[in-house]
Order: C-alpha cells, then sequence, then structure tokens
C-alpha cells in the first residue's frame, strides 16, 4: 500500500497557530503526531493530543466537544475521546486518512471564525505538559537492520568474516522487553550485572562500566493479525500505524559476557527510551524512497519479503542525530555537542520487511507493538548510531567542547535523539526529541 499525497501535505498550507508555520518547527500543519499526556495539575487524566508548533491540541475534548456533541454515531470521533491511542491504532487505513483530515481542517488559517474560537480552549501550551508512552505496549521487539552497523560491530569481534552467513539473507531480530519501555525524560539507572575482564578467572557482578545508547527507529502496529496467519508483504504497511525514535540502551560490558549462545538479555531489558509522539504513515508519504540497494553479488530478498512497492518506496527518508549534555556543559552553559549523524535510507531491510518477517512463522502481532529498526548506521565514521562504534569499543575516546573524553556515557550524561524528514519541495516536519539521562 502507499499512502497518498494529497492537499494535507501541501507546502504552503499554513495554520491559524504561528508557531505551526515557523520553517524549522517540528510539528507544522503538514504533520500533525499523535500522543498521550496529562496537565501536571491533574496527571490521572490522560488524553490524546496532537502537536502542532508549541501547542498541543486536546483531541479528546475536540471529539466530545465539536465531533460528538450531536448524538451522531462517530467511529473516527469515539476512537478519540479514550485516554490511550488504542482505538485509533485500530481504525482501517481510510479511517485514519479521515481523521488526518478532519484535524487538517481544523487547524488551517482559514478555518471558520466560530470553530476556531472554539477550538482554542482545546489548546494548550506543550511545555509543562506531562507526556507519557502513547501506548501501553504489548511486545517489543528489536532488529539489527543497517548492515553497517551490523558489519562495524562484527569486525571488532570477527575481523576476517563481520557478517553472520544469515545476515544478508533474513532480517535479524530479538524479543525485548516491553515492561521496560519508558517515554523520553525518564531517567535511565544504570544497570548492574555479572562481566567478565579478559585476564580474569571468573566473572564478577556490579554497575555496568560501559554503557552505551543506540541511535533506531520504531514503528507501532496498528491492527494485528490472527496466530498461524502471516501478514504478506503486500499488506504490511496497512498494519503500521506510524514511527518513533527509539534509544535501545546498552551495556556492553553485561552484553559481551552473556550474548552467546541466545542474544541479548540483561545488557538490553533495563531501559529503552521512546520519543512521545508518533509520526504518522500517512504524514511521511512524501518522504519515502526506494529501498535499499544492495551490492552486486548480495541475494536478492526471498519472494515472501519482496514486492515491487517494497523495492520502488520501502524505504524512508529519515534524518538522525545523537547528542550529548555532560553535567559540566550544563553547569557551563553549553549547548548539547552532537555526536553523530545517520538515515534511515541505510537500512538494509524496511520496516514492511521486518514485520511480514515477524509474522511469517504464524506469529500474531498485537496493537500497539513496539518494533524497532536497531541502530542506524551509516557508510562514514560521522554516520555511526552508537558510541561503540564512534570510539572503536573505547579505543578512540571522543573529546567534547568542554576538554572532557568520553569512551562511554558516566553518570549525568544527558543522551539527546532527534529526527526530521527534509527534502525540496515538501514541508519539513519532525520527530521531537527522545532524552535520558544517566543515574547511578
Amino acid at each position: 500500500m502507499i499512502y497518498p499525497i494529497d492537499e494535507t501535505h501541501d507546502p504552503h498550507l499554513r495554520s491559524w497557530i504561528e508557531s505551526a508555520n515557523d520553517p524549522h518547527t517540528d510539528f507544522p500543519i503538514q504533520n500533525l503526531p499523535f500522543g498521550l499526556f496529562a496537565d501536571p495539575e491533574d496527571e490521572e487524566d490522560m488524553r490524546i493530543g496532537v502537536a502542532i508548533g508549541d501547542r498541543v491540541l486536546d483531541l479528546s475534548t475536540v471529539a466530545e466537544e465539536i465531533w460528538l456533541n450531536t448524538g451522531a454515531t462517530d467511529l473516527i470521533a469515539e476512537a478519540c475521546v479514550v485516554d490511550s491511542l488504542e482505538y485509533i491504532l485500530l481504525l482501517d487505513p481510510e479511517s485514519r486518512q479521515q481523521l488526518r483530515h478532519r484535524i487538517s481542517t481544523l487547524l488551517r488559517e482559514d478555518v471558520d471564525e466560530e470553530e476556531r474560537e472554539l477550538l482554542e480552549s482545546c489548546l494548550l501550551q506543550a511545555k509543562g505538559l506531562d507526556l507519557a508512552l502513547p501506548v501501553a505496549i504489548p511486545n517489543y521487539t528489536d532488529f539489527y537492520s543497517s548492515v553497517y552497523h551490523a558489519t562495524n560491530i562484527g569486525r571488532m569481534f570477527r575481523p576476517d568474516n563481520p557478517l553472520m552467513p544469515n545476515y544478508k539473507w533474513i532480517p535479524i531480530g530479538y524479543h525485548g522487553r516491553a515492561s521496560s519501555v519508558f517515554v523520553s525524560g525518564t531517567d535511565i539507572r544504570r544497570p548492574s550485572g555479572q562481566t567478565m575482564a579478559d585476564d580474569a578467572e571468573a566473572p564478577v557482578f556490579g554497575p555496568s562500566k560501559v554503557l552505551d545508547y543506540e541511535m533506531e527507529v520504531g514503528f507501532f502496529v496498528g491492527t494485528g493479525n490472527f496466530p498461524g496467519e502471516p501478514i504478506p508483504i503486500s499488506q504490511a504497511e496497512q498494519h503500521i500505524f506510524g514511527l518513533c525514535l527509539v534509544n535501545d540502551w546498552s551495556a556492553r560490558d553485561i552484553q559481551r559476557w552473556e550474548y552467546q549462545p541466545l542474544g541479548p538479555f540483561l545488557s538490553k531489558s533495563f531501559a529503552t527510551t521512546v520519543s512521545p509522539w508518533v509520526v504518522t504513515m500517512e504524514a511521511l508519504a512524501p518522504y519515502r524512497f526506494p529501498s535499499f540497494v544492495r551490492e552486486p553479488g548480495d541475494p536478492q530478498p526471498l519472494a515472501y519479503l519482496d514486492s515491487p512497492n517494497n523495492r520502488d518506496h520501502g524505504g524512508y527518508d529519515i534524518n538522525l542525530e545523537v547528542f550529548i549534555s555532560t553535567p559540566r556543559m550544563r553547569t557551563q552553559g553549553l549547548d548539547p555537542h552532537r555526536l553523530s549523524h545517520s538515515n534511515t535510507k541505510d537500512l538494509y531491510w524496511t520496516f514492511a520487511q521486518m514485520l511480514t518477517h515477524h509474522s511469517s512463522n504464524g506469529c500474531n502481532l498485537e496493537s500497539g507493538d513496539l518494533i524497532a529498526s536497531g541502530t542506524v548506521s551509516g557508510a562514514t565514521p560521522d554516520n555511526l548510531g552508537s558510541l561503540i562504534e564512534l570510539t572503536q569499543r573505547g579505543a578512540m575516546p571522543i573529546e567534547l567542547p568542554t576538554g572532557e573524553v568520553r569512551r562511554f556515557l558516566e553518570n549525568g550524561d544527558e543522551v539527546i535523539m532527534r529526527g526530521y524528514c527534509e527534502r525540496e519541495g515538501v514541508r519539513r516536519i519532525g520527530f521531537g526529541e527522545c532524552r535520558g539521562v544517566v543515574v547511578s
């Protein structure tokens, strides 16, 4: 399925909310991402919101007081009244497109004056709101979809044969821990675990000394599938609601000791951070890109992972950036320092291929499931999405503007991830931020 580019994507479309017309905002009227928020004065009252400029449209109130005030049955509006995105995720693609058009119409600068007055009471300043996970996440799966990242990591441990034989045939992933997925802004406690030094005779237990981040993009499953009924590649994107930023925190010293023979466990299950705003597939329609061009000699995907639409439009042009802010930098009033930038065009496997492969054995995906890409790295040294790559396992420390050096993360360090789409002739849209401070 290809989501259409329509009037909601018009780069000349303007909102009556002036901050949404700022060319640098992540949330112009062409974006309209969904999230869940509460007013700090009433944290129990969760409501669905749409980010627009520096404001949040209280969609729950709009649905209740404007769309449902006639008493008529309106399934789209009813999906917006609850305190979760659960029912919006379950809407079919046509209904989601109708919802997008409704919201876009309300926020355009030519909206009726009377309607605008009603909407004013449904707008809140984004700053100061408590943002939550947009949906209760039933399951979390993390893939390993960047061939550059996989090659870089493999070369550190297997210089002569960095990629495993299956990598270019099959999307590799593992089941993560949904209960430890946290919204941006949540402090991250340094994990403890078993580690084994090279010259030691026995492992020791204690705080990780080699804590890392991983810059990833995740997607939320919209409608799921029944057990035993795989999702074909031609229908995969109908089951994807939208994308967010993901920081897959990783304790490399714990991971090194535990990952054989079954893969990551406690080295990753302690925390995963996601950005609070979900950018929909409809909003991302202008930023589609052909899937990764494989090198001559690479195998082509097996039939169940291949389709003309996936080849021509399966990729996304999303710019990703990672910044660090240390306690000393904050004391000195310095801006966060950019560590790297990368792009999802460099993912070897597409989001549709990840979802199709995940369900190919009959696994039943559920609405709200989070599926992450794995670290997004590119081909050059400044395109690396983790510290283990940037510092070559700590052998090449990074010098910061304060004169501090970092091999891996220290207590008090804040990792800030940002993502945005930008192409000529189309309005820039963004994902907001994915933040977390490491605490002892």
